[in-house]
């Protein structure tokens, strides 16, 4: 192919730059598109099981064990039946060779997860404080280095939880949390969550309160018998811990009768890891999952969705082919008298069919720049489409 043939074809294509960016723009996003799924799936699966092969045994309440896994590993707040404080002190005194993590995932911080925990789940996550100081005390949290970033906030700073309903007059009030540290960045949910202590959770779900001393205030004290004090309606109920106001808070009920989502377990053997297992294999209230085993079965499903998605976007890819393949074959007929005048001044027919092979070249190089383009970019943003979806 001469020189002057590859001009003739940059110079037609350059001329009419928008039909040959649309056509170069539809070729590359209908066959990256495949490829980006692919490359989409693969990051899923890869931090999917990562994350579920990080976390040994999960104790729930019998019901969907997907729903579990979902509650425990990404914080999702489910309809859960909430496991007693009975079945975690129950796991903590038989000797069974593991440590175990409570959670508490029930309410959220402007649709950012409050993560009711102890302070063992920060290095279990390989979690640590890159500015300011663990939790200290009552209404202390620590936030996750994306939502710290995303939201501007500092150790100092504060943070509201969100009501469960809009207009819920009678519910709990917003809780005012004082941030003590920011996490350092690991990749995961937990950059998104707001992590309290266990507490701090019931407080939130209103099984704690603090109020002024009702022994000074007669006017707040419905009836008093003896040491015990009952206030009314009018009692003002703090909604943020202070070191001034900290010893006002107390709880009410019987602690072992307090709410959590699922309960950690690291099993430090296999023998022990065994034995958990059938021990709850037995229990018709309580189950214990492995979430690897239940990732495994929901990424197998995955898989079958994506084939059926690659199969219709081949289907795709192919429909689209052939019409430009028309394209091309009506643009040259079209062309026809141009051609008829080339060949007139003395272009051989071979230079003509170079030109139009040459237009069909940069058309397709220009579709795999495309192509390129929108996989580098499915690369890249691989990882915050997985947060937005999971």
């Amino acid at each position: 192919m001469s020189r002057a043939a590859f001009q003739l074809a940059a110079r037609y294509v350059l001329r009419h730059r928008l039909q040959s960016a649309l056509l170069a723009g539809a070729l590359g996003l209908v066959f990256a598109l495949p490829l980006c799924l692919r490359v989409l799936m693969d990051h899923a699966q890869r931090e999917l099981r990562a994350r579920a092969a990080a976390t040994p045994q999960i104790v729930g309440t019998r019901g969907s064990a997907l729903v579990l896994m979902m509650t425990a590993l990404y914080f999702k707040r489910e309809n859960l039946t909430p496991l007693s404080m009975a079945a975690l002190n129950s796991l903590r005194q038989e000797d069974n060779h593991a440590s175990v993590i409570p959670l508490h995932v029930r309410y959220h911080s402007q649709g950012a997860p409050i993560v009711g925990t102890d302070l063992d789940y920060f290095p279990f996550r390989a979690l640590r404080i890159a500015r300011g100081k663990n939790l200290t005390r009552l209404g202390d949290c620590v936030v996750g280095a994306a939502l710290a970033k995303r939201r501007g906030l500092q150790p100092g700073g504060h943070v509201f939880s969100s009501p469960e309903q809009a207009f819920d007059m009678a519910g709990v009030y917003p809780l005012k949390m004082r941030i003590t540290g920011i996490l350092t960045a690991n990749g995961t949910p937990d950059d998104d969550a707001v992590f309290v202590d266990l507490k701090t959770a019931w407080l939130i779900e209103g099984r704690s309160h603090g109020h002024n001393d009702l022994a000074e205030d007669k006017s707040v004290v419905l009836k008093q018998e003896d040491k015990n004090i009952v206030g009314n309606a009018a009692v003002m109920m703090f909604n943020e811990v202070t070191d001034a106001n900290l010893g006002s808070f107390h709880f009410h009920g019987d602690a072992a009768t307090f709410p959590l989502s699922a309960v950690l377990v690291l099993p430090q053997t296999a023998k022990a890891e065994a034995l958990l297992a059938g021990r709850y294999a037995k229990s018709k209230e309580e189950q214990l999952i492995r979430p690897r085993d239940e990732m495994e079965a929901l990424l197998t499903q995955l898989v079958r969705l994506e084939g059926f998605g690659a199969s219709a976007l081949l289907l795709t890819a192919t429909a689209a082919l052939l019409v430009t393949a028309l394209v091309f074959a009506l643009s040259f007929r079209l062309r026809r008298r141009e051609f008829q005048t080339l060949e007139d001044v003395g272009v051989s027919r071979l230079a003509l069919v170079s030109v139009q092979a040459l237009e069909i070249v940069l058309i397709a190089v220009a579709a795999a720049v495309v192509g390129a383009v929108l996989l580098s970019v499915a690369s890249h943003a691989a990882p915050h489409l997985l947060r937005l979806v999971v």
